[in-house]
C-alpha cells in the first residue's frame, strides 16, 4: 500500500511538471504568417535615400574596448535624457561601469530611463544592491519587460533582446551587445566579437531613424507588459546600497583618472559618415508569437539584390518557410554567403546542436557557407547588399528571433558605411573555414579545424536527443 501511494506521488508530481511545461510551450507552437498588410507596406525603394535629405551621420563600432568607452562617453555627455534598453546586463567590470556613469549622470540630475528584459532583471538585477544604488534615485526609472512570473508560465518565452542607448536624442549606440564584460571592454577570459551602429543626429532637421527608435522606446514601455519596478524607498539608504552607491562613485573616479579619453569632448561630425537613409525595423513588441516581420523585411532586401549579399549571424535556426527563403535569394541573387560560427565555436549549444543537424539542408539552398572557428565566440549579426545596403542589429537568423523576442535592425543606405562594414566583416571571413559539405571543408594554408571536445559533443548528444523537438524556442 505505502509502495503504490509512493508511485502515486511521483506520478502526480510528473504530471504536474509536464503540464507546467505545456503550458510554457503551446502558446507558442503556432508560428504566425506574414500578413497581407505586411506583404502590401514593404517597399524596399524606402530603405534608399539621399544624402542632402537624410541628415543623420554613421559610425561602426567593431572593436569590444571601443563599445564600452563610447558607451560612457555619450552617458557622460548626456545632460537632459539617456534611454538604454537591453536584453542582458550584469554588476562585473564592464557592468559596473555602466552603472557607474548612470549613477554620475542621475546626480547631475539627468534623467534616466531603462528597461531590461524580464529574465536577466530575475537573475541578476533583482535585490542586487548595485542597480538599486542608482534605480532608487529620484529621476531613475526602471521598467522591466515581461517580469517572470513562476504562475504564469504561458508568459515566459516572449522575450525583449533590443540592445540600444539614446543620449539627449542627438546620438544613439545599437547593436548586437548585451551589458557585461562578454561584450564591453577589453576584458581576459570569455568574451563575445560583436557590432554596433554610432548614430549622430544633433544637427538634424529631420533625424528619421531617431525618431524611429523613440516611437519604439514609447511603445514598449507604455504597454503593459512592461512594469515599474526600483521603487522600493525602504531599500534606498540600506547599508549594501548606499556601500555600492559609494563605490560605483568611487568606480567613476577611477575612470576619469584611467581613461581621461572616455570623456574628452569629441567632434561626432568628424568621426562619422554621412548615409542616405537610416531606416529601423523591429519586429512587434507584445510577449506572444510574432510576425516574423524583421525576417521578412530583412530576406525581401536580399531577395531584390542584383550582385551580391553577404551576411553573418552566430546561430542559424530555421523552419521550413524560413529555409525556402534562404533558397530564394540564392537563386535570384549571384554570390549569397553567410557566416556562422563552426559548431565547436559556436557558444550557444542549443545553436551549434540545431547547425548539425541542418547542415545539409543550409547546404542545398545554394548558400556559400564559411565557419568562424577562430576560439572566440562570434555574436556578431550584420549584412551587406550590393556594396549599397549594410545593417547591424540585434536579429539572429533563428525561429526565436523570427517569431519570439522583439528584435531590432538598423539599415544603412550608404556606400562608404556599406564598404567599411563589408571589409571589418572581411577581417573575420578571411580566418574562417570555406565549407563544401556537412563534414568537409576546402582549407586554405595553415587551417585546421577545431576539434570538439568530448565535453561539448556530449553536450550535443544529450540536447539532440532529449529536446530537438523544442528548436523554435531556442
Amino acid at each position: 500500500m505505502i509502495k503504490y501511494r509512493s508511485v502515486k506521488i511521483i506520478l502526480i508530481i510528473l504530471v504536474i511538471i509536464l503540464v507546467y511545461i505545456l503550458s510554457a510551450v503551446l502558446p507558442y507552437v503556432k508560428q504566425p504568417d506574414v500578413t497581407a498588410h505586411t506583404i502590401q507596406n514593404t517597399d524596399i525603394n524606402n530603405f534608399y535615400g539621399d544624402a542632402s535629405v537624410c541628415d543623420e551621420r554613421v559610425k561602426i563600432i567593431a572593436d569590444n574596448g571601443e563599445a564600452l568607452s563610447e558607451r560612457i562617453r555619450l552617458i557622460a555627455h548626456a545632460k537632459k535624457e539617456i534611454i538604454l534598453s537591453t536584453f542582458d546586463f550584469d554588476t562585473d567590470n564592464s557592468g559596473k561601469m555602466l552603472l557607474a556613469a548612470l549613477l554620475n549622470a542621475a546626480n547631475r540630475n539627468v534623467n534616466i530611463k531603462l528597461i531590461i528584459d524580464g529574465m536577466a532583471y530575475s537573475s541578476g538585477i533583482l535585490g542586487n544592491p548595485w542597480f538599486m544604488a542608482l534605480t532608487e534615485m529620484d529621476n531613475v526609472q526602471l521598467k522591466v519587460y515581461n517580469p517572470i512570473n513562476p504562475l504564469k508560465p504561458w508568459t515566459a518565452m516572449g522575450r525583449m533582446h533590443d540592445k540600444y542607448l539614446i543620449a539627449d536624442r542627438t546620438a544613439y549606440i545599437l547593436g548586437g551587445r548585451n551589458c557585461f564584460d562578454y561584450f564591453l571592454g577589453d576584458h581576459n577570459g570569455y568574451k563575445n566579437y560583436d557590432w554596433d551602429f554610432l548614430v549622430y543626429c544633433a544637427e538634424s532637421k529631420s533625424p528619421d531613424s531617431l525618431n524611429q527608435l523613440i516611437d519604439y522606446f514609447n511603445a514598449i514601455w507604455e504597454q503593459k507588459d512592461c512594469r515599474l519596478s526600483g521603487k522600493r524607498r525602504i531599500f534606498k539608504k540600506h547599508n549594501s546600497v548606499s556601500e555600492s552607491r559609494t563605490e560605483l562613485k568611487k568606480i567613476y573616479d577611477n575612470m576619469l583618472t584611467e581613461h581621461p579619453e572616455w570623456f574628452s569632448d569629441i567632434d561626432y561630425k568628424k568621426i562619422t559618415t554621412s548615409a542616405d537613409k537610416i531606416t529601423l525595423i523591429s519586429n512587434p513588441t507584445g510577449i506572444y508569437p510574432k510576425e516574423p516581420i524583421v525576417f521578412y523585411t530583412i530576406t525581401e532586401l536580399m531577395k531584390n539584390a542584383r550582385q551580391s549579399v553577404s551576411f553573418h549571424t552566430p546561430y542559424i535556426l530555421c523552419n521550413d518557410w524560413m529555409t525556402e527563403r534562404l533558397t530564394e535569394i540564392c537563386k535570384k541573387v549571384p554570390e549569397v554567403r553567410m557566416m556562422t560560427n563552426s559548431i565547436a565555436n559556436n557558444g550557444n549549444p542549443f545553436g551549434a546542436m540545431d547547425y548539425r543537424a541542418n547542415k545539409s539542408k543550409l547546404l542545398d539552398t545554394g548558400i556559400q557557407i564559411l565557419e568562424y572557428d577562430g576560439g572566440i565566440s562570434y555574436h556578431g549579426k550584420c549584412f551587406v547588399i550590393d556594396n549599397r545596403l549594410s545593417a547591424i542589429g540585434s536579429f539572429n537568423w533563428d525561429m526565436r528571433s523570427a517569431y519570439l523576442d522583439t528584435e531590432l535592425m538598423l539599415v544603412i543606405d550608404s556606400i562608404t558605411v556599406a564598404s567599411i562594414l563589408q571589409s571589418e566583416m572581411n577581417v573575420y571571413e578571411k580566418d574562417a573555414l570555406k565549407v563544401t559539405g556537412p563534414d568537409s571543408y576546402d582549407l586554405a594554408e595553415g587551417q585546421t579545424p577545431q576539434v570538439i571536445s568530448k565535453r561539448r559533443k556530449f553536450l550535443i548528444e544529450v540536447i539532440s536527443h532529449t529536446i530537438y523537438w523544442a528548436r523554435f524556442l531556442m
